[in-house]
């Protein structure tokens, strides 16, 4: 015997699921390996600048040091933002996760889905929204021109075999 639920789960698989993240172009080893080379550097400056009696400079590189560590950390930080997009034959669903690690969902109906892209002419697509019961959410604003075109192509065909099944 099937009950409800196992039955409604096998038509509702997904068709269409993508996990979108920010590209980050260095790994951790290589922000260590650069925050080395930066502290060294500026432990460089710092002695010569000491050295001559320029001695109210090394704050300055001091500053800057922690500055330039401190915007890295930022970035890594917002790095861990991503979205998950699924489509079944029933349903659309879009999952944010902020870098705090809270989760907002937005689901919609497969047949009532609207896929919109704005196009700039020279740059490519600017941004991609998902709309449909008078709600609406942007997807992938972080992905660089080339996955935004890839994730637009792939997620219109799985919207398409969708509602055609």
């Amino acid at each position: 015997m099937i009950e409800g639920n196992a039955a409604q789960n096998f038509n509702d698989e997904p068709i269409f699921a993508a996990e979108l993240t920010p590209y980050r172009s260095l790994g951790s080893k290589g922000f260590k390996v650069f925050l080395l080379i930066a502290g060294i550097m500026s432990l460089i400056h710092i002695a010569v600048f000491l050295l001559i009696g320029a001695w109210p400079i090394v704050f300055f590189f001091g500053l800057d040091f922690i500055l330039l560590a401190g915007a890295f950390r930022l970035n890594y930080h917002a790095a861990r933002a991503r979205e998950e997009v699924s489509v079944s034959r029933t349903d659309v669903s879009v999952r944010k996760f902020a870098p705090s690690g809270r989760m907002v969902e937005h689901r919609f109906n497969t047949f009532w889905t609207r896929f919109s892209i704005k196009r700039h002419q020279e740059i490519g697509i600017v941004s991609m929204n998902i709309s449909g019961g008078g709600r609406q959410t942007d997807v992938g604003s972080f992905l660089n021109r080339d996955d935004r075109e890839t994730f637009a192509v792939a997620f219109s065909r799985a919207l398409a075999t969708a509602r055609s099944r």
